[in-house]
């Protein structure tokens, strides 16, 4: 039987939200924000739920957002006030950004994301954690219309970044954001901790 070797990994996708930082507006943060600003919490993620897909998908702006979900009647808080609460949710994971910021420093990777994110959220969530001194690209969902776990958007990110999916790995924290990827015949690793994203790598081949 002949044997199958797999290509030296050159590509490496990951996920932000719950990989390299925190979520960046998920239910718990929705839920703080109901208490911090007297909202009805089943409300107020009812409607939201009506919008998350375009908001994610970049089809709305904040603007539009907050105003189909908050703002549909006068309020004591600002528009701006809301949205530095939902800034304040972000916090980085600074042992895995350690990781890719080792993998940036071999030079022998092409690091780019795959997430899904407001447009808003997502323009400073880069800046904040300084992920364009890392990531060569942004395969945001507010950027490709599409969000994980759908298929298209792992394809595009090959096809507009040149890359073969055979010697690429694409790393989420939900395993259901796997599925398509390892159907492409990505590799993929599931994040559990910095530690543990350290040792996957290195099991594939991966210099970090």
């Amino acid at each position: 039987m002949q044997k199958i070797v797999k290509k030296q990994i050159k590509n490496i996708f990951s996920d932000v939200g719950g990989v390299l930082a925190t979520n960046g507006w998920d239910h718990i943060s929705r839920r703080k924000a109901a208490e911090q600003f007297n909202l009805d919490y089943e409300e107020f993620e009812s409607y939201h739920q009506k919008v998350a897909d375009s908001f994610d998908a970049g089809l709305i702006t904040l603007t539009q957002y907050l105003k189909a979900t908050v703002f549909y009647e006068a309020r004591s808080f600002s528009v701006d006030d809301f949205f530095a609460f939902m800034k304040m949710q972000s916090q980085a994971n600074s042992d895995a950004l350690g990781v890719v910021k080792a993998l940036q420093a071999t030079g022998k990777y092409r690091l780019a994301t795959i997430n899904n994110e407001s447009f808003e959220l997502n323009d400073f969530r880069i800046k904040k954690f300084a992920l364009a001194d890392y990531f060569e690209s942004f395969f945001s969902s507010c950027y490709m219309g599409l969000r994980k776990p759908e298929p298209e958007i792992y394809r595009r990110a090959l096809l507009i970044s040149n890359s073969c999916a055979e010697d690429s790995v694409f790393i989420d924290d939900r395993e259901e954001n796997l599925v398509a990827p390892k159907e492409l015949n990505m590799q993929t690793i599931l994040f559990v901790d910095a530690q543990q994203l350290r040792d996957s790598l290195s099991a594939i081949g991966v210099d970090c």
